[in-house]
């Protein structure tokens, strides 16, 4: 039987430098894609993609992607759409960290507790969005979350 690539679920996170929220999806989104879900994931770059790369474009077109914002503006979510297809799933920092009751998230370069707090929670919640993408849901996967 040929040896066919295994399917992949992409992240795109906001790119937002200038509030702290913007730090914690692309931490989460890292954490995701070098921990929690490593064989399962790959990363789709925004400024490449509001560029017009065509690989990130692609990739978003045909496989499951999940968007990572900071904030309401949701500009990762609707960027995936109009040059690609709906995603997947999409997430939103300050909605979740509201969920949550986490507050005070602070620091672009150097988050603060609250932020590393919403950091985890936002990881915890983008593993199981791509799990749920690529049709794994069910009991947690062993050794991971």
């Amino acid at each position: 039987m040929p040896d066919l690539p295994r399917k992949k679920a992409g992240i795109i996170a906001c790119s937002g430098e200038e509030i702290a929220c913007g730090t914690v999806t692309r931490l989460a989104a890292l954490k995701v894609l070098h921990q929690l879900r490593a064989d399962d994931t790959v990363t789709l770059c925004l400024p490449l993609f509001l560029a017009g790369g065509e690989g990130e474009r692609t990739f978003a077109r045909f496989y499951p992607t999940i968007t990572v914002d900071g904030c309401e503006l949701k500009c990762a979510a609707r960027a995936t759409e109009r040059y690609s297809a709906k995603p997947a799933a999409s997430l939103v920092v300050t909605e979740l960290a509201a969920e949550r009751g986490i507050s005070g998230i602070d620091g672009r370069r150097r988050l603060n507790e609250a932020g590393q707090r919403a950091v985890e929670a936002t990881a915890e919640v983008l593993a199981a969005l791509v799990d749920e993408a690529l049709g794994r849901t069910g009991p947690a996967r062993e050794g991971q979350p």
